[in-house]
């Protein structure tokens, strides 16, 4: 009966490794080693390693560096995985050893192996096609995990952000639905002058297009690649030409328009640039939690909150209390958004952490900047559909929360007085009088100026 496994040999000793498997022996032993989280790589950046692989045989190829059948051969099996064949090879676990050798080796084994294969070879021999000397030939783990991180989210950050223009788009229809919509302004939770409901969300509506300005402003800094550094960053073992031909090609099969890194010394030692992108992630998510936080205040009730609007019923809310509604998707949304907060904490860490020549922490940065907006994406879209295109106004509660503010009397500071206005906000809240009432019975204004003095629409401008 034939074995169900194979054994293979490294400088610790020998391995025994399934049979069928197309990793080896270092995949192996890190898959032992890290058995931590069960998170397994973003697949973009596992694509992203394997368009390095891919470009890297050819460019060696052209350099002589590689035979035309060897580089040939690579580039087929990287287009195979591409197409996502033997997804289940890449199992390795996101907290790992650093700088990300084993994952670059688990591409590594998998790409030679299956080569092997289809020559006709036996898997683990590496007879024809070696995973370090051929499918890793004029590189290190120490510049391909680098450019992967960049190239994987460089990727997220194009499919984000048009799901975040898209909601960008919605509130933008939600300000022009609300532009009359006259209602009480707050400030410190307590009453404040008024605006219209329109002003409110245009607010939203330019925070958000803010920070899309930001992040594609920032994913620039990625394009800049240390590919052909290769260990510290001096392009040891790789060809004269190779740094600038394999960022040509990169750029060409990634879509991204990548260019060598200015000084590899710098690419390679500072992560900084992934750093700037996480902080403006972070920074979106801030105040899509605030955004968040509003909404679900307005929407606060149905009988015994603000309810000045309305967010779409998407599940019931209680196991206990029948009928109970609760603002789910921005619940949602504030998790997400507290979970990227820390993942942008991590690579912060992670920064810090670089020693000398290489930064080790780089495989935390491969799982957190893909996943950060990977999850912003998906937690916008749902936000988007479920819950801000279908926001109601409550227009009345609106218009009576605005019209019995006390804070309206605020108009009347450059009249009055600060002082002597105070008094009659004072007045106004301990005899529950409306402002207008005690204006009117004081005869301090005529009911016609008064009229005129508290048109709200006017007070919603500069109006001095």
């Amino acid at each position: 009966m034939a074995s169900k496994t194979r054994l293979e040999k490294d400088s610790l000793g020998t391995q025994k490794i399934p049979r069928e498997a197309y990793f080896g022996i270092q995949s192996a032993r890190a898959f032992e080693n890290f058995a931590i989280s069960a998170w397994k790589a973003h697949p973009n950046y596992l694509k992203s390693i394997v368009l390095i692989k891919k470009a890297a045989a050819k460019v060696n190829t052209n350099l002589k560096c590689l035979s035309g059948r060897k580089g040939k051969i690579i580039e087929r099996v990287c287009n195979e995985i591409l197409k996502g064949k033997f997804s289940e090879e890449f199992k390795l676990d996101v907290f790992q050893a650093g700088a990300g050798t084993s994952q670059n080796m688990n591409v590594n084994e998998v790409i030679a192996n299956r080569a092997n294969e289809i020559l006709g070879y036996q898997k683990g021999t590496y007879a024809f096609i070696h995973p370090n000397d051929d499918v890793n030939c004029s590189q290190s783990t120490n510049d391909v995990i680098p450019t992967a991180i960049r190239l994987a989210t460089l990727q997220g950050i194009k499919d984000f952000l048009p799901i975040l223009q898209k909601l960008i788009d919605s509130l933008a229809k939600k300000e022009r639905e609300f532009k009359k919509i006259i209602k009480s302004g707050r400030t410190h939770l307590q009453d404040a002058t008024p605006l219209f409901l329109g002003q409110e969300f245009s607010g939203y509506t330019q925070i958000l297009r803010n920070h899309h300005r930001k992040i594609k402003e920032a994913s620039r800094e990625l394009w800049l690649i240390g590919l052909g550094g290769t260990a510290v960053g001096t392009g040891m073992n790789s060809p004269p030409l190779y740094r600038k031909k394999v960022a040509k090609l990169l750029s060409a099969l990634s879509g991204f328009p990548l260019k060598p890194a200015p000084n590899f010394f710098e690419a390679m030692q500072s992560l900084g640039p992934f750093c700037h992108v996480s902080s403006c992630a972070k920074n979106l998510a801030l105040d899509l939690i605030k955004i968040s936080n509003d909404l679900r205040l307005l929407a606060s009730g149905p009988r015994t909150g603000l309810a000045e609007i309305e967010l779409p019923a998407r599940q019931a809310g209680s196991s206990i209390m029948p009928g109970k509604l609760n603002p789910v998707i921005g619940e949602m949304l504030s998790m997400v958004c507290f979970f990227v907060c820390g993942l942008d904490h991590s690579v912060g860490l992670s920064s810090q952490a670089g020693h000398l020549e290489l930064n080790v922490m780089l495989p935390l940065l491969g799982f957190a900047l893909p996943w950060t907006f990977t999850l912003l994406q998906n937690a916008l879209e749902a936000f988007d559909s479920f819950c801000i295109q279908g926001i109601r106004a409550h227009k009345e509660k609106c218009r009576f929360y605005a019209e019995n503010s006390v804070a309206v009397a605020t108009v009347l500071a450059p009249l009055l007085g600060y002082a002597k206005t105070a008094e009659i906000v004072k007045k106004a809240i301990e005899t529950g009088e409306s402002i207008r009432k005690i204006l009117l019975a004081e005869k301090i204004f005529s009911a016609k100026a008064i009229e005129k003095l508290f048109d709200l629409s006017h007070l919603t401008k500069p109006n001095l």
